[in-house]
């Protein structure tokens, strides 16, 4: 019928199919035409070229257009919307909606024969397409947060002492240089996808050592437990994790560019096993995720260990117990910045140093100083002289802790 579009989505995005006036009024009636970018749909060439079969159920696509847009809060509501049913093909869900007779607004009507929802192998396609999108989407992401930050990563990379790292910069050389190929012809010739499948290892040797260090320094913070040495540490630590993590998210923006010129070379080449290869990248691509999620979370425990540790010890050490909080929020802003792009959702709030004047009512604070004072004691200091230290601070800080509570 006249009017009618198609709807696909893979959990990631929606894709918008059909004559492209129709698809844009849709879309604009939705408010979310500038949302969306264009499906791409030439990179199904070569599959609707593969059989008569799939050729004439392919045919109303080659004529029209898609949009696709990713999966937020604004566009996410056409799923309910629509009506939107799981198809035959695995994760994927469609639904065909069109303006019957002189109504308005859209509705959900009947697919026809001709409909790409009936074609498996066409419908495996777009969802292949609409995987790389979601990848290049993301990798879009990871660029605007690596220009945000002040080191650069490749920086980064080519100062380390460890020759391998630096392969990371030409890899993304190679990398990049074949997206721009697979951008300008739809396809991805041979000794590109050579050049680019060699350099594979660079990029999971490279992430591994990343998560490594990570792991590395929440070690050093856990057996760190001088309050002195915990401020000098957590101070380190807010570049460190800051160079870390632009490291990981970069290995993370070239493995989505990757990812969208595997899903190609199968477009082209082998499209029977595109849907399969589909799936196993999305679960791969979880993973990654998940136990990138594992090492920041194990990083950000060890190091609310630190300001517990610091919060305990505040009368003697009040100095470095602000400084250690005020490092470690810093460190949790630079991980929300770093979750953003890649979506992933972060409750983490930020943490209050104790005032003085608060701890020093506190017993628990009390006995710790005194304990420490008794050790300095039996070290050759003497204990009155500690308290008498405890005294004129309390004195000197009464007013200023006094002022923060009016």
């Amino acid at each position: 019928m006249d009017n009618a579009i198609q709807l696909i989505s893979d959990g990631d995005g929606l894709a918008v199919i059909g004559n492209p006036t129709d698809v844009e009024r849709f879309l604009a009636s939705e408010g979310l035409l500038s949302l969306s970018k264009d499906l791409l749909l030439r990179r199904l060439g070569s599959l609707l070229r593969a059989g008569a079969g799939v050729a004439q159920a392919g045919s109303e696509i080659a004529a029209n257009s898609g949009r696709w847009l990713k999966l937020t809060e604004e566009s996410a509501h056409l799923y309910k919307k629509y009506g939107l049913m799981e198809s035959k093909t695995q994760g994927i869900s469609h639904a065909m909606v069109g303006k019957p007779g002189s109504i308005k607004s859209w509705l959900q009507i009947e697919q026809g024969q001709d409909s790409l929802l009936t074609n498996p192998a066409i419908l495996a396609g777009a969802a292949g397409i609409m995987a790389q999108l979601a990848r290049q989407h993301e990798m879009n992401e990871i660029k605007s947060y690596l220009a945000t930050i002040d080191k650069k990563v490749d920086d980064v990379l080519r100062a380390q002492k460890n020759a391998e790292l630096g392969k990371v910069f030409g890899a993304g050389l190679d990398i990049e240089a074949a997206m721009i190929i697979l951008d300008r012809e739809g396809q991805v010739d041979d000794d590109t996808w050579s050049t680019v499948q060699a350099r594979t290892h660079t990029i999971t040797d490279t992430l591994g050592w990343a998560l490594g260090r990570l792991d590395a320094l929440a070690e050093r913070v856990e057996s760190t437990t001088k309050i002195g040495a915990l401020a000098k540490m957590a101070k380190e630590a807010e570049s460190e994790v800051q160079e870390l993590l632009a490291v990981v998210a970069r290995c993370f923006e070239l493995q989505d560019a990757l990812d969208v010129l595997r899903l190609q070379r199968l477009l082209d080449e082998s499209p029977d096993k595109l849907d399969r290869r589909r799936l196993v990248l999305k679960d791969d691509r979880q993973k990654r995720r998940e136990l990138i999620s594992q090492k920041i979370e194990h990083l950000m425990a060890r190091m609310d260990v630190a300001v517990g540790t610091a919060n305990s010890n505040v009368l003697l050490h009040l100095p470095a117990h602000r400084a250690v909080v005020v490092s470690i929020n810093h460190v949790g802003t630079v991980v929300d910045e770093f979750h953003r792009p890649l979506g992933i959702e972060s409750g983490r709030h930020s943490l209050e140093a104790t005032r003085w004047w608060d701890a020093a009512r506190d017993p628990v604070q009390l006995k710790n100083a005194v304990a420490e004072a008794g050790r300095k004691a039996a070290a050759g200091a003497v204990v009155v002289g500690a308290v008498a230290v405890l005294v004129a601070n309390r004195a000197a800080l009464a007013g200023e802790e006094r002022s923060e509570e009016e």
